[in-house]
């Protein structure tokens, strides 16, 4: 799978793990930065990931800041992203089978590396079921998108 990764300077150190992890695992990996622990702005490496994955450079996207909120909220401006902070391993895939999540954020000062990379491999594993609730749930989540 081909997924883009991106951070803040507070999130970078994580980010930089969970890239390796996801290239060990065969994954082809975009890095849209940060490419440092420099102070940068979050919504900048938001707009990088959710750009990608919402015009098909990538199918998932892995953002990661200091807490993960405002990563959150930034990437989910961009029309055809549902981002999600997920700290626990069932919102991870659950996010992706249920409303078909396609950007995980983490918060890199709040989970340590073990349970970010089984996040992001559940997130990774993960496959929508288009089952009629969540087809019909998504089908208004999208709508919504559409009142911008």
């Amino acid at each position: 799978m081909k997924i883009v990764v991106g951070s803040d300077h507070a999130g970078f150190p994580l980010k930089e793990e969970m890239a390796h992890i996801l290239r060990q695992d065969g994954h082809e990996v975009v890095d849209v930065g940060a490419f440092s622990t420099a102070p940068v702005d979050y919504p900048d490496s938001a707009a990088a990931v959710g750009r990608t994955v919402s015009g098909g450079g990538a199918e998932r996207g892995l953002l990661v800041c200091g807490s993960g909120v405002g990563a959150s909220v930034a990437a989910n401006k961009i029309r055809g992203v549902r981002a999600a902070i997920c700290h626990d391993t069932y919102s991870a895939h659950q996010g992706v089978e249920h409303d078909d999540m396609n950007v995980l954020v983490l918060g890199g000062r709040i989970v340590g590396p073990a349970l970010a990379a089984e996040l992001v491999r559940a997130f990774v594993a993960a496959r929508y079921t288009a089952e009629d609730r969540h087809a019909r749930r998504l089908a208004k989540v999208l709508a919504l998108e559409e009142e911008k």
